[in-house]
């Protein structure tokens, strides 16, 4: 076995030169440096590949193969659909070199000078060689997206709610190369087709739940997104240099972005079209991920009664079930102060005292003895309470996250 061989099946057998490209990657390119634990492990598993080939080329004193090329090109267009400027990414790929040869450097026995030689031979002549693949691979996918409007923004929304982008700038760089500026506040609407809850003929049996998360149901199609995306925006959604209104599929479930108070004719529009829905608008723009996963649980978990032609489920729903669920996303506080809100402040001490009389009870009249009101004034002030939260104390499932809300948040 030669020295570079030998050398080779060091560095590779140990994942301690993995972790210091990654490290390198991750403090030295911008671009990188805003990289989560989510996409961390993409950057690893190249890393880990380029690390063996480059190594093998070293020591084989081979070059660049097609299947290599490929590999890179396929990189390349995942990089300009996620938003990070192909100069970062090729930075990247320098700044990993150099982690390589100074590793390479305290091996010992050390290097010859002339392996030292080929080692640097063989990085540069892969880094031109990757430089010129992955530019021009880039510079396509941007032409290719950008040819296909419509596509590109499914992308985009794709690539937001899965959570695949490097940053906020690389975000609205890539939404501003479309012509749209993203929505800031924003509403994510996910809905899905109604399902009967009982069996449509007599003696046939009900379908299976579904496991949550599976987004297993009935088919939804693209079509049916835009057509909801144009009742709700008047529009067919974003146009050149509008705030943008994005729609996509995702199995069997529709994902509409749209401008924070878009989801206002929601309800009726669902319903007319025989869906169900959750809308999340409190969650900052580089958390869409967040609230899409928010609004899946919700419809997974949520019990059929708490679906209302009338309302959709909303950020409050889905936080109660997230936490119902042992899959708390925010504190007790929060989920209280996004329930309760305006019932928190102190001139309304009032109706806070009267929806908490009301739960206790269980009837108005009950409440309106323990309080000494008329339980007119009782029932006035339970409307004017469903007027301020968008909950009405009497409806079962509101009830329960009203009850919920101020026990936890006491």
């Amino acid at each position: 076995m030669n020295d570079r061989e030998r050398i080779r099946q060091e560095l590779t057998a140990t994942p301690r030169v993995v972790d210091a490209v990654v490290d390198a990657v991750h403090a030295q390119v911008p671009a990188y440096a805003a990289l989560d634990d989510r996409r961390l492990p993409e950057v690893r598993a190249i890393a880990a590949w380029a690390l063996d080939r480059l190594l093998h080329l070293w020591a084989t004193d081979g070059v660049l193969g097609p299947a290599d090329l490929r590999r890179f090109r396929g990189i390349a267009a995942a990089r300009a659909a996620d938003g990070r400027p192909v100069q970062a990414v090729l930075r990247a790929y320098r700044v990993a070199a150099t982690v390589i040869a100074d590793e390479i450097a305290v091996c010992t026995p050390r290097p010859t000078a002339e392996d030292a030689f080929a080692l640097t031979r063989m990085l540069l002549t892969a880094l031109d060689t990757l430089a010129e693949e992955m530019a021009g691979t880039y510079e396509a996918a941007n032409e290719d997206l950008a040819g296909d409007r419509g596509r590109a923004l499914r992308l985009l929304l794709d690539d937001l709610i899965a959570g695949r982008h490097a940053s906020i700038g690389a975000l609205t760089g890539r939404a501003a190369r479309l012509g749209v500026q993203l929505p800031d506040p924003y509403c994510l609407l996910v809905a899905e087709p109604v399902e009967p809850a009982e069996p449509s003929h007599p003696g046939q049996a009900a379908a299976p739940l579904a496991p949550a998360g599976a987004e297993i149901g009935p088919a939804v199609s693209g079509e049916l997104a835009d057509e909801l995306l144009a009742a709700l925006t008047g529009d067919g959604g974003a146009g050149a240099s509008d705030v943008a209104a994005l729609a996509t599929v995702r199995g069997s479930r529709l994902v509409l972005l749209l401008p924070a108070g878009g989801e206002g004719g929601a309800p009726a529009a669902l319903h007319e079209r025989a869906l169900r829905g959750c809308a999340i608008s409190g969650e900052s723009l580089e958390r869409i991920a967040v609230a899409h996963r928010l609004a899946a649980d919700a419809l997974d978990t949520a019990p059929a009664h708490a679906h209302h032609p009338a309302r959709l489920l909303t950020d409050g729903d889905a936080q109660v079930l997230a936490l119902l669920a042992g899959r708390p996303a925010t504190t007790p506080d929060q989920i209280a102060r996004l329930l309760l809100g305006p019932l928190l402040s102190p001139g309304r001490r009032h109706l806070l005292d009267a929806l908490t009389a009301y739960l206790d009870t269980g009837s108005a009249n009950a409440a309106a003895r323990r309080l000494g009101l008329h339980p007119q004034s009782l029932r006035y002030r339970l409307r004017r309470i469903g007027e301020l939260t968008g909950r009405d104390p009497r409806d079962p499932w509101q009830r329960l996250t009203l009850d919920i809300a101020r026990t936890i948040g006491h």
